[in-house]
C-alpha cells in the first residue's frame, strides 16, 4: 500500500505498508475443534452474564471483572461476524483470480482491512482473558497481592492519570508545532506522542532535536524530562510503593482456606509432573516416624564394637 501525506507545512511525504495475510481458514481439524469449544464457552460465559444481571441488576456493573468479561464476549462475537466477512472476500477474490488466471488487477485492501481487524480483536480477547486468568489464580499469596495493590491504588491511578494526561497532551502539542517540518518523528500526533512515549522510557536521541532548533530543541527537551520523568514518573512509583505496603500488610494475618487448597493443589501438581520432592520429604518423615528398635540394632552393635576398640586401644597405650 502506497500512501501520500500531504503536510500542512507543504511538504509531502511518501510512505508504504507491506501487510501480509493469508487465504487460508481453518486449514487444521484441531483449528476447527478449539475454535468450536471457545464459542461454546463464550456462550455459556453469556449464559453466566445474563444470570448474574437478573440477579444483582444494577450492582453488576459496580465490578469491574463484569466489563472485563462483557469485553470479552464483545470482541469475540466481533471476531467471528469479522472472520465470516474475511471468509466471504477470500472466496470472491479466489474465484475472481480463477477466472482471470491472475492476468487482472485484484483489490487487496479490502481483505487486508479485514484480516487487521480480525486480529485487533483477537489480540484483544486474549488480553482480556488472560486478565480472568490472573483473577482465576487469585489465591495465590502474591497474585492476590499484586490485585490488592492495583484495588487500592485504583483511585489514585485515576487521578494521576487524568493528570499525566493533560501534561502529556500539552508536551505533544508544543512538540508537534514546533518541529513539524524540521524532525521526521514530529511529521503527525501519532509519531510524536511515540517520541514522547521513548522519551519517558529514556530513548531518545538528544542530537536530532539539537539539529531541530539549537536553543528550543534542549529547552523543552529538558522541560518534559523533568516534568514528566522525574515528577510523575515518582509520583506514579509513590502511589504503588504505598498500595504495595498497605496490601502487604494486610495479607500478612491472612491465610484463607482457599490459599491452602490452592498451595495443596500447586503442590501435588509439582509432584505429579516430577518437579517437585516433596514426596520424597514425606517418605524420609514417615520413615522416621516409624522406625522401628529392631532395624536400628546393627548399628547399634557397631557402634558398640567401635566404642569397645577404643576404649581397649587406650589402655593399652
Amino acid at each position: 500500500k502506497l500512501q501520500t501525506d500531504f503536510q500542512s507545512t507543504g511538504s509531502i511525504r511518501f510512505q508504504s505498508y507491506i501487510n501480509p495475510f493469508s487465504f487460508q481458514m481453518m486449514s487444521t481439524l484441531s483449528e476447527l475443534l478449539c475454535s468450536i469449544a471457545y464459542l461454546m464457552f463464550i456462550i455459556y460465559m453469556m449464559i453466566e452474564i445474563i444470570q448474574s444481571i437478573r440477579r444483582m441488576k444494577i450492582k453488576y456493573f459496580h465490578d469491574v471483572w463484569s466489563y472485563i468479561n462483557m469485553g470479552i464476549i464483545i470482541c469475540s462475537w466481533t471476531s467471528l461476524l469479522i472472520f465470516g466477512l474475511k471468509y466471504q472476500e477470500s472466496k470472491a477474490i479466489g474465484k475472481f483470480f480463477k477466472e482471470t488466471n491472475g492476468y487482472d488487477y485484484i483489490d487487496l485492501e479490502y481483505a487486508v482491512s479485514l484480516d487487521q481487524l480480525l486480529k485487533n480483536f483477537l489480540s484483544l480477547a486474549l488480553f482480556l482473558g488472560w486478565i480472568k486468568f490472573v483473577r482465576l489464580c487469585r489465591f495465590n499469596r502474591r497474585i492476590s497481592l499484586f490485585i490488592q495493590t492495583l484495588q487500592h491504588a485504583s483511585r489514585a491511578l485515576w487521578s494521576f492519570s487524568l493528570m499525566f494526561g493533560v501534561i502529556f497532551i500539552a508536551f505533544l502539542c508544543l512538540f508537534y508545532l514546533l518541529f513539524i517540518s524540521k524532525l521526521s518523528t514530529c511529521a503527525d500526533l501519532y509519531r510524536t506522542a511515540i517520541m514522547l512515549y521513548e522519551m519517558v522510557l529514556m530513548n531518545f536521541d538528544a542530537h536530532e532535536l539539537i539539529n531541530g532548533s539549537s536553543f528550543l530543541g534542549p529547552f523543552v527537551f529538558t522541560l518534559f524530562i523533568l516534568i514528566a520523568v522525574f515528577i510523575c514518573l515518582s509520583m506514579f512509583l509513590t502511589i504503588i510503593n504505598e498500595s504495595f505496603r498497605y496490601a502487604r500488610d494486610n495479607l500478612k494475618s491472612q491465610r484463607t482456606e482457599d490459599e491452602i487448597i490452592f498451595t495443596f493443589m500447586m503442590k501435588r501438581f509439582q509432584c505429579w509432573i516430577g518437579i517437585s520432592n516433596d514426596s520424597h520429604e514425606r517418605d524420609g518423615m514417615m520413615r522416621e516416624k516409624y522406625y522401628t528398635p529392631t532395624d536400628a540394632f546393627p548399628n547399634k552393635v557397631d557402634q558398640l564394637l567401635t566404642a569397645l576398640d577404643r576404649i581397649y586401644t587406650n589402655q593399652r597405650q
